[in-house]
């Protein structure tokens, strides 16, 4: 159960942030694709890229990390959205 709450804060969190500015869909391959471009999947510092590997523009937002690096971003960054 703690498992799976963690999953859905994560990925509110991120919905959240992103829907104020951009249109949202779900990903055919990943947890969501913004503006029919770019490709997230949000998970915790662990996420490897597996889902992504297809995606033309494919991005890890991982919980639990302080900085980002290449296509990895840091979740925390989503709060300063706006």
């Amino acid at each position: 159960m703690y498992l799976h709450t963690i999953i859905t804060i994560r990925e509110t969190f991120f919905f959240n942030q992103m829907r104020v500015e951009h249109d949202i869909t779900s990903s055919p391959i990943s947890d969501f694709l913004i503006a029919d471009k770019y490709t997230f999947e949000v998970g915790g510092k662990k996420k490897k890229q597996k889902q992504i590997q297809d995606a033309a523009q494919g991005y890890v937002v991982k919980d639990d990390i302080e900085t980002g690096y290449g296509n990895i971003i840091p979740l925390w960054q989503f709060g300063l959205t706006y």
